[in-house]
């Protein structure tokens, strides 16, 4: 007698993440991200490229940049999902194009976390010790991890002390140059001098919001966290948009103080273009400063780590990474294989690179990315005729405009750049072409399977 045998069970869904964040955390974590480690340091190079007026390419670049995240806005409450850019490439283009963008993310985000690594145990460091660079970045990286991996609230609690300690710091400088000029040691009239000996004011403008821009980058590190953000359709475009306009305006005001306390030639020469303010005005310890430059690059490297380990979660959720890299832990619900898998990588390249490899090809991945959300915007409206609207949508020349501005500061990216860029981006485009392919035979496979008289089940 022949035994019936069993029906196949269904696969397990997918675990979901715990929602956890409000308005006030996302709104901190969107500013902790963007008020990073790069104002710290680049302030310096876009008054070379701008001139003594710091403040038009900041604000440029914050145009720009709210471009990019108004399409953002409406595909992240749209789609609440982790997987960020990656999912949304992939609902608009297919599953080639949603991995090549997510690998464009992840590589991005994964090299800026090795990065900060690296210079977490640089100059702000030795001013309390000297350690190798190679241990700090085992010890940053380890330590990282191990708090992403406890869980979202934790981590983004953390990143709220650590955003008002970066934020104080700027808030410093601010202060100090309204001091200096008020006692007579700073000039005001830098403020409008727009413009350098290479440069007329246009060009000048533009070439230092190019490097500007790398400010404002940060924010969208913030969709892959949706998925975690209780009522997501109301608080994300609240606390996106309200982050960057708050950091726009330190911004900008930091770098008017800046300008005005300190000539722009010793601006221009500086590696911490900040401390020279300190210095000039007298009074506050440089370690204080050097302390808090360290708590930012701390908080960028903590809230890039978490973008990168949600959105390898995503990918793998949609079957465009490995599956092992869903797995949560099942107390936490936190995705510590992704956690875990991030890191390693990140640790291997903090190990074998430099501060300046590292950071070269991050705006231009990142271009590619922003281009690809402003596209699907377009597409995914064309496709949903319901005329849903219990979403953020942007007006319908915004995306346009978005991904016009990423193809215009692609044009400023240097030629150096594009050639290591083309590498990484060749080598997402050729694993990206493997994963459409095990898609379209996993989606045959099921197809089959499906139908009556298709193969049985194993």
């Amino acid at each position: 007698m022949q035994t019936e045998q069993p029906a196949p069970s269904a696969p397990e869904a997918p675990a979901a993440l715990k929602r956890a964040l409000g308005t006030p955390l996302l709104y901190f974590f969107i500013l902790g991200d963007v008020l990073g480690a790069g104002v710290y340091v680049l302030i310096g190079q876009v008054a070379a490229k701008s001139g003594g007026a710091v403040w038009v390419p900041l604000a440029v670049a914050l145009g720009l940049a709210l471009l990019t995240a108004a399409s953002y806005a409406e595909l992240a409450t749209k789609y609440a999902r982790a997987g960020g850019a990656s999912y949304y490439a992939t609902l608009a283009y297919g599953p080639f194009v949603g991995f090549f963008t997510g690998f464009c993310m992840l590589a991005a985000g994964i090299v800026s976390v090795a990065a900060l690594a690296r210079g977490f145990g640089g100059t702000y460091l030795t001013a309390f010790v000297n350690l190798p660079v190679a241990l700090v970045a085992v010890l940053f990286l380890a330590a990282l991890a191990l708090l992403n991996a406890r869980g979202i609230s934790e981590s983004t609690r953390a990143n709220v002390v650590a955003t008002v300690i970066e934020t104080s710091g700027l808030l410093l400088i601010i202060g100090l140059g309204v001091w200096l000029v008020a006692r007579g040691d700073g000039d005001l009239g830098r403020l409008t001098q727009l413009g350098t000996p290479e440069n007329g004011p246009v060009a000048a403008a533009l070439s230092g919001a190019v490097l500007a821009y790398y400010s404002f980058v940060g924010f969208e590190t913030s969709v892959n966290v949706a998925e975690e953000t209780r009522n997501p359709r109301r608080a994300y475009p609240r606390a996106l948009f309200g982050a960057l306009g708050t950091a726009g305006l330190v911004y900008a005001a930091v770098g008017a103080a800046a300008s005005a306390a300190v000539p722009t030639g010793v601006l221009a020469g500086s590696d911490g273009p900040l401390l020279e303010v300190v210095r000039a005005a007298g009074g506050v310890p440089g370690w204080l400063f050097s302390a808090i430059a360290l708590v930012a690059v701390a908080n960028g490297a903590l809230l890039t780590g978490i973008m990168c380990s949600r959105l390898a979660f995503g990918m793998a959720r949609e079957r465009l990474l490995p599956s092992f890299l869903t797995r949560v832990l099942p107390r936490r619900r936190t995705p510590w294989a992704a956690i875990a898998t991030t890191t390693a990588l990140s640790l291997l390249l903090a190990l074998t690179g430099d501060i300046e490899t590292l950071a070269a090809t991050l705006v231009l991945l990142l271009l590619v990315v922003f281009f690809t959300v402003n596209t699907a915007v377009l597409v995914l409206r064309r496709r949903d005729r319901s005329g849903n609207p219990d979403h953020f949508r942007a007006p319908a020349v915004i995306p346009v405009l978005g991904a016009l501005s990423c193809v215009l500061l692609a044009t400023q990216v240097d030629r150096e750049v594009w050639l290591r860029g083309l590498v990484l981006l060749a080598v997402g485009a050729a694993l990206g072409l493997v994963s459409a392919k095990v898609s379209r035979r996993t989606a045959k496979a099921s197809e089959a399977s499906a139908e009556p008289g298709g193969p049985a089940a194993p």
